[in-house]
């Protein structure tokens, strides 16, 4: 029975993923970064968890003369649910701590992995539709050409240079995810290690 309790430090990271969760909800997870030569400043779409932040209005006009859809977070489920997603694997990363179990520790490792390489598809999802549905009745209109953000680095969109990159929530969202995942490899090669003891 004790063969399928953590390790202690294992036990210490998982808690410390589920702070590093909870932290995630009150910065900006990813940004956009844009510019060009009338802003040589540069703008800056953030998103967070349930909202959007930074130069929002700027580029919601600059997206009007191409054709791209404003944004706005109401208009996307995603800011409603992403918040309960991340609380969810917090108190269940949390818990499993707590548990002390290594099969629950696998489970919670394995479903949160999943559910990042989901996020990541529907955010390339969601810039996809969003650089590719224009409005044909648009001022400027470039034939062939989409707006398409990077999903992550650089990427050139007419004279505007965008550059795509987790921001601090996204680090820390990126933080728990490989300290969970490094733990559970160290996990398996310490249960593989007892059962050779045995």
């Amino acid at each position: 029975m004790k063969k399928k309790k953590l390790k202690i430090w294992t036990r210490l990271a998982i808690f410390l993923s589920a702070i590093l969760l909870v932290m995630v909800l009150f910065f900006p997870i990813w940004e956009i970064e844009l510019s060009a030569p009338q802003y040589p400043e540069g703008l800056s779409l953030q998103i967070f968890a349930g909202k959007l932040g930074g130069d929002l209005d700027i580029i919601n006009g600059l997206n009007h003369y191409i054709g791209m859809k404003t944004l706005h977070a109401g208009d996307f489920i995603e800011f409603t649910v992403l918040p309960y997603c991340i609380i969810f694997f917090a108190v269940l990363t949390f818990f499993t701590a707590i548990r002390n179990k290594r099969g629950l520790f696998y489970f919670t490792t394995i479903l949160f992995t999943l559910f990042c390489i989901v996020a990541m598809a529907d955010f390339w999802r969601w810039e996809y539709n969003y650089g590719h549905e224009l409005n044909p009745e648009a001022p400027i209109q470039v034939p062939g050409m989409a707006y398409q953000p990077p999903l992550i680095g650089y990427k050139k969109l007419l004279n505007f240079e965008a550059f795509s990159i987790p921001n601090t929530g996204g680090w820390l969202f990126i933080a728990a995810a490989a300290i969970l995942v490094i733990c559970m490899i160290a996990e398996i090669f310490a249960a593989k290690k007892e059962i050779k003891l045995v």
